[in-house]
């Protein structure tokens, strides 16, 4: 039986932005490995027009409101995702990195340019 898509029951905005970091955390660019596995996001993406780009992919600006919302923050990181000190720092545990929101092909899209 495969793993549950979001069991941990995360709203739509929630689910995006950790989606974002999981992305980010897959570069090397972007991110920092710690010997616990967890991830050290160093940069957060900068919107130009309607959208930005992570990593090889891009995504739409309107996906990404979250990066910036200290509630969806908190709620990841009491729910075991992130450590984070808002809007500052951010460290995407392994649960963060390996939980399934279901929406990763959904916001994040092969890249043109």
């Amino acid at each position: 039986m495969p793993p549950k898509i979001n069991p941990l029951k995360l709203n739509p905005l929630q689910s995006k932005t950790l989606v974002l970091f999981q992305e980010l955390a897959r570069s090397d660019e972007t991110s920092n490995t710690l010997e616990s596995g967890d991830k050290v996001l160093t940069t957060l993406p900068q919107p130009h027009g309607n959208h930005f780009h992570v990593g090889r992919k891009v995504v739409m600006t309107a996906d990404a409101t979250g990066l910036a919302n200290q509630a969806v923050w908190v709620a990841l990181e009491r729910k075991g995702l992130i450590r984070g000190t808002f809007p500052y720092a951010l460290t995407l545990t392994k649960a963060g990195q390996d939980y399934d929101t279901g929406l990763a092909d959904k916001i994040l899209h092969g890249s043109d340019h």
